[in-house]
């Protein structure tokens, strides 16, 4: 389907990739693999067609159809999901409207017997078989089945997408992908904003795709399910193998180990020979034979092991100063939007140097907590610091607060202190900027790249006790392994959120779950956490409620799959809700303030109170949906 040939690209004078020869074809699932910044987009840009490359050429047969999943998504305004979704079958909507100007016009006329009426119903029939095999009458029963399997409920369809997060219209981009019958589907980071049963469902459907799929990813689970090759850009290489991502790694290092063996021995027989030249040169009788000798050695093929590249960050996470016995307190803390209850009578001690993972389902309260540790929102109950305590805290959205406009430079500058000013091109330099690197935009940088500069940015100040939720989005293998190590080594306290087993072995020795407005306390690792729910994975407690042992099963399980599907799309929807709920109570808290300090000021300004009385009135609104779903939910209980 795509022949690839010495595809090179470049940028300031250095290579992302050189000469990249490889081919496409019916059935490959591709994982695109490498190092943040290695060029992994880039590559599906150039396949996509939406930028050139300096050297080389694309072939492809005749009337491929491609689709590109972008990480950076632009809607029109004034879609619902379904129209924004139907955008899809732009030639199916053509036809669509030719056949209704036809159907009017039949409907309108009266000249039965004239030849224009007769060659309007020649017209139809042709247009109406067309509309046949195009999938006209398929269309819509397929844009529903897609959208209510990457977890939209039918009621949302006729919601407008910008009432949707930006996850959200994710899902509705790769829905429209998934319904125009490309050949080829081009993934960029494909998982980021899907759930757990959303994975799965994607998973399924791409193993059973019979074009070809390139995937940029990160998440090695959803890799090793769903590619059959993999394809890793390094050091401007493009190393190509027919194998899922977790035997590639295997394969690649046997093949780097017979490759320095042979090395070994090749360089062996050279310095030998080396030594016999210099001997037969010394002998006039010899002479020729030392001239047959070079000759030899100017022949041989050297053997070259494939680089590879090793650079990776240089984390530490300094503990600023030791704080008190006991660094935060947390005692019967409730939070809640709406009637809906997140967290519920919340008490916790954490005491210095813990290592505690937040664990459990999306929506359970896990990043609800850390963030009323950093007193984001209000809350009932209360949440004591400790002596001393200096808080760190990465969001899971961290790197969308960087301004794009700013370079990375001046972003670590604008965030330093007198004290650590002067370090920060080291610091830069340590998280693999280096040269003229600082001087780039971060809109230029990938989404691995930006959560590197966050991390470097968050050791700009002085820090005790670690909040970490999901930090591993958009990190490249290798550097998801250096934040670990670096976490490991920290003698601070840390609080993780994290769903990634793989991540979490040997990170904390306090497991905490989040159910059901509740906690459950583990002491133990990971491990021992998934032994005593009896799983073997993340997934397994992420896609189902799993029993703890010696407890006994409850009739819980008796659940549809249908009704399965319905309460996570309630989950997700009161999650989306109390987002939106969230922000309306920061911007009238605001407003009450900007009131009480400026009130003369404001008490002309019909705007200013119109649009105070439309945010309350939209926070009332979200109060009352909250209610609504939650009768809902109670259906389930």
């Amino acid at each position: 389907m795509l022949n690839i040939h010495n595809l090179s690209v470049s940028f300031g004078g250095t290579y992302l990739f050189e000469e990249v020869t490889f081919r496409l074809g019916a059935g490959d699932r591709v994982g695109l693999v490498g190092k943040n910044g290695a060029g992994k987009s880039t590559m599906l840009k150039i396949l996509s067609g939406d930028i050139k490359p300096d050297t080389g050429s694309i072939a492809t047969e005749k009337e491929i159809r491609l689709g590109f999943l972008r990480q950076d998504i632009d809607f029109e305004q004034g879609r619902t999901v379904l129209e924004e979704a139907y955008q899809a079958f732009e030639d199916i909507r053509k036809i669509e409207i030719q056949l209704d100007d036809i159907n009017h016009q039949l409907a309108t006329r009266t000249d039965y017997e004239s030849e224009l009426y007769h060659e309007l119903i020649e017209k139809l029939s042709d247009l109406t078989h067309h509309y046949e095999i195009v999938g006209g009458y398929n269309y819509v029963g397929n844009t529903e089945k897609i959208l209510l399997g990457l977890g939209f409920k039918r009621e949302e369809f006729n919601n407008q997408t910008s009432t949707f997060s930006g996850g959200w219209r994710m899902r509705i981009e790769l829905a429209k992908l998934l319904l125009q019958s490309n050949d080829i589907l081009l993934l960029d980071e494909p998982t980021n904003h899907l759930d757990i049963e959303s994975i799965i469902w994607l998973e399924s459907f791409l193993k059973s795709f019979s074009g070809v799929v390139v995937i940029v990813s990160h998440d090695k689970m959803f890799l090793d399910n769903v590619t059959n090759r993999t394809i890793e850009i390094s050091l401007g290489k493009a190393y190509d193998f027919n194998k899922p991502y977790s035997q590639y790694l295997v394969l690649r290092e046997e093949i780097r180990e017979k490759q320095l063996a042979t090395q070994k021995n090749q360089q062996k027989k050279i310095e030998e020979t080396e030594k016999l030249i210099e001997k037969f040169r010394a002998k006039a009788s010899k002479a020729s034979m030392a001239q047959s000798l070079i000759k030899k050695l100017d022949r041989v093929e050297r053997i070259e092991v494939d680089e590879d590249d090793n650079s990776v960050m240089n984390i530490s996470f300094p503990v600023s100063q030791t704080p008190g016995r006991v660094v935060v307190e947390i005692d019967r803390v409730t939070k809640k939007y709406g009637s809906k209850t997140i967290l519920e009578n919340i008490s916790l001690l954490v005491e210095r140097g813990s290592k505690i993972a937040f664990v459990g389902q999306n929506g359970q309260g896990k990043s609800t907590l850390i963030k009323a540790i950093v007193n984001e929102f209000e809350y009932s109950g209360t949440i004591k610091l400790g002596h001393n305590v200096q808080l760190g805290y990465f969001a899971q959205n961290q790197a969308e607060y960087l301004d794009g406009e700013k370079t990375l430079l001046d972003t670590m500058l604008d965030a330093a202190t007198d004290t650590n000013r002067s370090k920060v091109r080291d610091m830069l330099g340590a998280f693999l900027f280096r040269g003229d690197d600082v001087e780039k935009k971060v809109k230029v940088l990938s989404g691995g790249e930006r959560n590197r500069l966050a991390l470097c940015k968050l050791l700009l100040q002085p820090i005790n006790v670690l909040l970490m939720d999901e930090p591993t989005n958009h990190l490249d293998i290798k550097s998801k392994n250096v934040l670990k190590a670096a976490l490991q080594k920290y003698e601070g306290t840390l609080l993780l959120v994290s769903h990634d087993r793989d991540f979490l072995q040997g990170m904390a020795n306090v497991v905490y779950e989040f159910k059901d407005q509740k906690i459950r306390e583990y002491l133990g690792d990971i491990n021992f956490f998934l032994e005593q729910r009896n799983a073997q994975n993340m997934r397994d407690i992420e896609k189902k409620d799993i029993p703890v042992q010696n407890v006994s099963k409850e009739v819980k399980n008796n659940v549809s799959y249908e009704d399965q599907k319905k309460l996570k799309s309630l989950q997700n929807k009161l999650s989306k809700v109390e987002s939106q709920i969230q922000q309306l109570e920061k911007e009238i808290q605001a407003d009450d303030k900007e009131l009480a300090s400026n009130y003369d000021k404001h008490i002309e300004n019909a705007t200013f109170f119109m649009a105070y009385e439309k945010r309350k009135k939209a926070l009332d609104d979200l109060l009352l949906e909250w209610e609504n779903i939650q009768l809902e939910l109670e259906n389930f209980s």
